[in-house]
């Protein structure tokens, strides 16, 4: 049976308060399980607001957020949302601690500001779900050298932290990362209405579905609980309905990554590129390191 992780990214304050009951309760009746990953810090969004997709997607109170208006310590206030995930049968994953400040600092974040960065994310997770995160996905597909090597020296089983076609063993610089990444293998939602502004939703939902089934092997979804939890939740709600019915099989990524061996998996550079449809660089899966 062919499955789907589906990947939900919850960035914002407005994200978790809104979007995330409203996932739980689309997900739940379409019998489809998920991992959910938390900024658990202060919502700083209003710090990106001249991102085209910031006006086009997020309200307007989240665009203020660590501008104007003081940012809400999102961890601290979602707290009984959050285990409402985990007590719904969802898994809680690490998205960050403060999202904008991450995505910010890129690719060349200093490590002292990256350690400290995860370490308050996972100091608030543990408080929240008394448990260690199996898991971390790093803001917007942008993560650093540094990062990379934390997620491994810090106990995380995976990561998702890069875009690609299929679960590798990253190396960077030459470096082996001992921390599976399981990259996000389809295109978002709004990639591809940003790709092609004469469709609506829906049609973006076709186009994701038929490449979910041409492409072979598993696949990661990544929606944002700021856009399928809200503006798109219809039609997030019918992409659901087609996989269901088409027989495959959605679960969190911890249920992906229990069927990996980490000894079978290729080791695969990564690189920084484009993203057909997002702007900005992001971390893709590059070719096998040294392959005969």
């Amino acid at each position: 049976m062919k499955q789907i992780a589906l990947k939900v990214d919850v960035d914002t304050y407005n994200g978790t308060r809104t979007g995330v009951p409203r996932l739980i309760e689309s997900l739940q009746q379409h019998g489809a399980r998920a991992s959910f990953y938390f900024s658990l810090g202060p919502d700083q969004t209003g710090r990106e607001a001249a991102c085209e997709s910031l006006k086009r997607y997020y309200n307007a109170t989240s665009r203020l957020y660590g501008r104007i208006l003081p940012g809400p310590e999102i961890g601290r206030l979602c707290r009984a949302i959050m285990t409402d995930v985990r007590d719904a049968g969802f898994e809680a994953g690490i998205h960050a601690w403060n999202r904008a400040r991450w995505e910010k600092a890129g690719f060349d974040a200093e490590p002292a500001f990256v350690e400290e960065e995860m370490r308050h994310a996972i100091m608030r997770h543990e408080d929240i779900f008394a448990t260690a995160a199996l898991g971390f996905a790093a803001p917007g597909w942008r993560t650093s050298r540094h990062a990379l090597r934390l997620t491994q020296r810090l106990g995380f089983l995976y990561a998702s932290d890069c875009r690609g076609s299929q679960p590798f063993l990253p190396v960077i610089d030459g470096e082996l990362i001992a921390c599976i990444q399981i990259p996000t293998t389809l295109p978002t939602l709004d990639e591809v209405l940003s790709l092609d502004a004469s469709l609506v939703p829906e049609q973006a939902v076709d186009r994701i579905f038929q490449l979910s089934r041409a492409i072979p092997g598993d696949h990661v979804f990544t929606l944002r609980a700021e856009l399928e939890g809200i503006r798109f939740a219809g039609a997030f709600e019918s992409l659901l309905d087609r996989w269901k019915k088409s027989g495959y099989e959605l679960v969190t990524l911890a249920e992906l990554h229990a069927t990996l061996k980490a000894e079978t998996l290729p080791r695969c550079s990564v690189e920084i590129g484009e993203v057909p449809g997002r702007h900005g660089s992001r971390l893709i899966q590059g070719n096998e390191f040294l392959r005969p």
